[in-house]
């Protein structure tokens, strides 16, 4: 359940560059996890709605981009995705492999409308 804590740092951070920025309305938060992550879309948006609710992101959009989980084999410098368990480089047959990716979670990007439109 570390996705609340997650969710509302997250949110901390996209409504404080908002509002740095001049920004009213925050309409898209692009967030990029990786599969080793532990961290899981659903929870993450359904904790995402609830929290926003009187915030510049209420409503706002979250778009999930999913990083595979990536090896190198520290032996010959293969870079594979791993089969589940099976860690083996699939070039030298070594079981030394350190994690390349897969690990990562960041916001990417905020799509805000900072609504600066004047009439006359």
């Amino acid at each position: 359940m570390h996705e609340l804590a997650v969710t509302q740092s997250v949110i901390d951070i996209v409504v404080k560059h908002a509002k740095e920025a001049g920004a009213k309305k925050i309409e898209q938060v692009n967030l990029v996890l990786g599969d080793m992550s532990g961290l899981v879309d659903d929870s993450i948006q359904f904790y995402f709605d609830f929290l926003t609710k009187d915030t510049p992101a209420a409503g706002a959009k979250l778009n999930f981009k999913r990083v595979p989980m990536t090896a190198r084999c520290r032996a010959c410098g293969e870079e594979f995705k791993p089969d589940s368990l099976a860690w083996q480089c699939p070039k030298c047959d070594k079981w030394d492999v350190e994690i390349i990716a897969g690990k990562e979670f960041l916001i990417e990007s905020i799509e805000v409308d900072d609504d600066r439109s004047q009439s006359s």
